[in-house]
């Protein structure tokens, strides 16, 4: 077994939280948490970061219940690691920022800090512990080495950080060797965006990037062609897959506000391994209300705070996917479920350190599609947002690369040296494995 030691870039957001709460009840001998770096998305990103400052707070309380109770206290991984958290990008490189606050409530969370205002941080009590540095030293070279996180915290199961996300990424990447570092995006891919933008070379030390965002062959959830997390900052999304390429400004977006990356002979030869789980593997894995019923009931009864906070927005989840999809399905009650979108990326990080699996780096179950040229559209009026891949079947041209257009080949979509290569997750060890591990390692 082969700890990883990621960063986890994230909008919570239900199924966010469920996965960093995944992510640090895990073993520590399979993950260290790093970072929890917040982005907006599902809601802003103060919201965002109010919900896992409160999922800090509520987790601190079940560990002195379960204590109390002479049951194990469970989050082992944050228990040998206290990860940093920080606050990053509010809005997308460009355009107007979208939110999915119609599904996951204006909090995020199905407005459970109104209804369980208890279990919420009051945002006088924690916000300035992320005030960030003065303007004139945010984005010097001192920064990303010597600014110093504070300490002092009213939690002491995260550390804040004084820096930008991004800078903070890069620091840790900066600190560690090359393939060492695996980065999970569970939200828009703004931040790491601003960070490869920032220090490409620093940005490419990454070992994997496991992002959840997009869909291949099925619908969107956005639109009739874009996943949410794409469609988001579809500019964003198209700059990280770029680094992908042989020729990252080959995909590179038109309408580009950052800066271009460096030549190929200044970017080296590194290029950036993205594994992608689009809606097409991550839908079909779902939690229902029954299943989430039977474990937190009787907790609940017993004075769980963590069955209790979990139970409720997951309650306002349910009821909002029964009214906006299932009731016209004919599901209702206990039938009722979300998808997993989000655990899924996480299941896999537990997963790929396991190298006594029979593929190497990926577990026992998983199937990885590799180097698939994924490209995102960033313009189009009812396209953005769009993951494109080349379903024609036609025959690679001979040539690795041409400057400039190819006659018969508009986009470079036939030459070896053009195209991203994006690796796609297509299996995974079962789709109705998923709910029962994750209750399981929450709640024991």
């Amino acid at each position: 077994m082969v700890k990883e030691r990621v960063i986890i870039d994230t909008d919570p957001g239900c199924d966010d939280v469920l996965a960093l709460l995944l992510a640090l009840a895990s073993s520590p001998e399979q993950l260290e948490v790093l970072l929890i770096s917040v982005t907006y998305g599902n809601v802003d990103v103060q919201n965002c970061l109010r919900n896992v400052v409160s999922m800090f707070n509520i987790i601190e309380k079940e560990m002195q219940w379960r204590k109390d109770h002479a049951s194990p206290e469970g989050f082992e991984a944050l228990k040998t690691n206290k990860p940093l958290v920080s606050v990053g990008a509010e809005g997308p490189l460009g355009g107007q920022a979208l939110m999915a606050d119609y599904y996951h409530g204006i909090d995020g969370l199905g407005n459970v800090h109104n209804t369980h205002p208890h279990h919420s941080s009051p945002r006088e009590t924690w916000a300035h512990l992320f005030d960030p540095p003065a303007p004139e030293t945010m984005l010097s070279s001192t920064a990303i080495k010597d600014a110093h996180t504070d300490p002092t915290t009213l939690n002491s199961l995260f550390t804040p950080s004084h820096r930008p996300s991004h800078l903070e990424i890069l620091r840790i990447l900066d600190e560690n060797p090359p393939n060492t570092i695996t980065l999970i995006a569970i939200g828009p891919l703004t931040n790491f965006a601003l960070a490869a933008s920032q220090s490409p070379q620093t940005f490419l030390k990454a070992k994997n990037l496991i992002v959840m965002g997009g869909t291949i062959h099925e619908p969107g959830n956005i639109t009739p062609v874009a996943e949410f997390n794409c469609i988001a900052d579809a500019n964003a999304a198209a700059r990280v897959y770029a680094l992908t390429s042989p020729n990252p400004s080959s995909t590179m977006p038109l309408d580009d506000i950052l800066p271009p990356y460096p030549s190929k002979d200044l970017l080296g030869e590194r290029r950036l391994k993205v594994t992608l789980f689009p809606l097409d593997i991550t839908t079909p894995h779902v939690l229902r209300r029954a299943h989430v019923e039977a474990k937190t009931n009787t907790l609940i009864e017993q004075g769980s705070p963590l069955a209790e906070w979990v139970g409720a927005f997951l309650a306002a989840t349910f009821q909002k996917s029964e009214s906006l999809y299932h009731g016209a399905a004919g599901l209702g009650g206990g039938a009722t479920y979300m998808c997993l979108h989000d655990i899924v990326c996480i299941w896999y990080a537990l997963s790929a350190g396991d190298e006594s699996q029979s593929q190497k780096g990926k577990g026992e179950g998983w199937k990885i599609r590799e180097s698939e040229d994924v490209r995102v559209e960033t313009q189009g009026q009812w396209t953005r947002g769009m993951c494109v891949v080349d379903r024609r079947e036609m025959k690679m041209l001979d040539r690795e690369y041409v400057e400039g257009e190819v006659k018969g080949d508009t986009g470079g979509w036939l030459q070896r040296g053009r195209g991203n290569r994006v690796d796609r997750c297509v299996g995974t060890p079962g789709e109705e494995v998923l709910a029962s591990l994750l209750m399981d390692k929450i709640f024991g």
